[in-house]
C-alpha cells in the first residue's frame, strides 16, 4: 500500500486529491493546522465514514521546520503533495510577508526534510498560472517565462524554482504543477468564481441584493478541480520528474462567468456603464443584481491567462474532461442546494 502525504489537505484541491487517492488504495496522512476553529469541512465526509480507515490527519505547519521533519520521517511516505498556501492573491497584498513564508520559504522547509530523509520519496508542488502575470506569451506553456504580479506569484516563483533547484542538486523527485484557475463547490467563499455562484444562490433565496466585483474585464483560463488533482498524482507515476502545465486552453472574463451563472437561475443580464461605474441590470425587472468597487481591484492586475498542457497531454495522457459551461452549471446548482438547506446561516 503507497503512502501519501498531502499538506493543505482541508483545501479544494486537497480534498479532491484524498478522495482519489483513497479509491487508488493509497494511505492517506493529511496535514491540518491547529486551530481554535475546525475548517474541516471539504473533508468531513471522509474521516466521518469509517469505510476509509485509510485516511488519517496529523497536526502541523509549513512554517514548522521541526515539525515538518519529524512528520516526514515518522511517516516514511512514497508521495508527498504541497497544496498549502495562502492562496488567495488579492489578500497577499495585503499580508505578503505571511504569504511568502507559507508559499515560499514552506516550500523549502518541505523539501529539506524530504532531502533528509532515507526514503526516496517523491514530490509534488503547486504551482500557479499566477506566475506568468504580465504574460510575455498570448498562450503560455511550460516554456513561457514569468513575470508574477502579487506577493502571491512571486513566492510561487521562488517555489517552483526551489523545487526544481532541489531536483537537480539532491536528485529529488521533485514535480511542478503550473496549474491555471481550477474551481469547483468546494472553491472558497472569497474567490471570485465561488463568491459569483453563491450570491446567486442567495439572491435567489431573497437573503441578499446584489453582488459586488472588482476587474470584470479580467480573463482566467478556467477548468474543474477534480480533473486537475488527477493531473497532480499522474505527474507522480510518470518515470521522471518535470514541469508540467495544465490547463483548459480556452479564457473568459469574469463578466462572462457571471452571465453564465445567472443564466443557469433563469435571469439575463443587461450591461450598463463603464469601469467602475459599470452595472449588471435584470433584463426582466430592471433591478441591479451586480456592481462594481474599486477596492476589489488589485494594486497590479494580470489581465489574461491562457494555458497549453500539451505536454500534459502527450507525455502524462492528461486532459481536461469538464467544460466551461459544465463547471459553471455545477456550481450554481450545488450552491443553490447548499443556501437552500443553510439558508438559516445568512438571515
Amino acid at each position: 500500500m503507497k503512502k501519501a502525504f498531502i499538506t493543505g489537505v482541508t483545501g479544494q484541491d486537497g480534498s479532491y486529491l484524498a478522495e482519489l487517492l483513497l479509491t487508488k488504495g493509497y494511505e492517506v496522512w493529511g496535514l491540518v493546522r491547529r486551530t481554535s476553529v475546525f475548517n474541516r469541512e471539504r473533508i468531513e465526509h471522509i474521516y466521518l465514514n469509517k469505510k476509509n480507515e485509510n485516511f488519517k490527519m496529523i497536526y502541523g505547519d509549513l512554517s514548522d521546520s521541526s515539525n515538518l521533519s519529524g512528520i516526514i520521517y515518522e511517516l516514511e511516505p512514497d508521495e508527498v503533495y504541497n497544496l498549502a498556501a495562502q492562496s488567495h492573491v488579492g489578500i497577499s497584498f495585503e499580508i505578503p510577508e505571511y504569504t511568502s513564508d507559507v508559499v515560499g520559504t514552506g516550500t523549502v522547509r518541505l523539501l529539506d526534510a524530504i532531502k533528509k530523509s532515507k526514503k526516496k520519496i517523491k514530490f509534488y508542488q503547486a504551482s500557479s498560472s499566477e506566475i506568468f502575470g504580465k504574460v510575455h506569451e498570448k498562450i503560455q506553456s511550460e516554456s513561457t517565462p514569468f513575470y508574477p504580479r502579487s506577493p502571491y506569484a512571486c513566492s510561487k516563483a521562488f517555489a517552483f524554482y526551489i523545487t526544481r533547484n532541489y531536483r537537480e542538486a539532491y536528485n529529488l523527485f521533485a514535480a511542478n504543477g503550473i496549474l491555471f484557475n481550477h474551481e469547483s463547490p468546494r472553491r472558497g467563499e472569497n474567490f471570485v468564481t465561488r463568491k459569483i455562484t453563491l450570491s446567486i444562490a442567495r439572491i435567489i433565496k431573497g437573503l441578499q441584493n446584489e453582488l459586488t466585483l472588482g476587474n470584470l474585464d479580467a480573463k482566467r483560463d478556467w477548468g474543474y478541480a477534480p480533473d486537475y488533482v488527477e493531473g497532480m498524482w499522474r505527474m507522480l507515476q510518470h518515470n521522471k520528474p518535470d514541469d508540467f502545465v495544465l490547463a483548459t486552453g480556452e479564457t473568459h472574463t469574469v463578466r462572462e462567468f457571471v452571465e453564465k451563472s445567472f443564466n443557469i437561475a433563469n435571469i439575463d443580464i443587461q450591461w450598463e456603464g463603464k469601469g467602475a461605474n459599470e452595472i449588471g441590470i435584470n433584463k426582466s425587472n430592471g433591478d441591479v443584481l451586480v456592481k462594481v468597487s474599486e477596492k476589489y481591484f488589485r494594486p497590479s492586475e494580470v489581465d489574461i491567462l491562457q494555458g497549453n498542457s500539451e505536454k500534459a497531454k502527450t507525455v502524462l495522457g492528461w486532459e481536461n474532461k469538464t467544460t466551461f459551461d459544465q463547471l459553471i452549471e455545477k456550481m450554481v446548482n450545488a450552491d443553490i442546494d447548499y443556501v437552500n438547506k443553510y439558508n438559516f446561516i445568512y438571515k
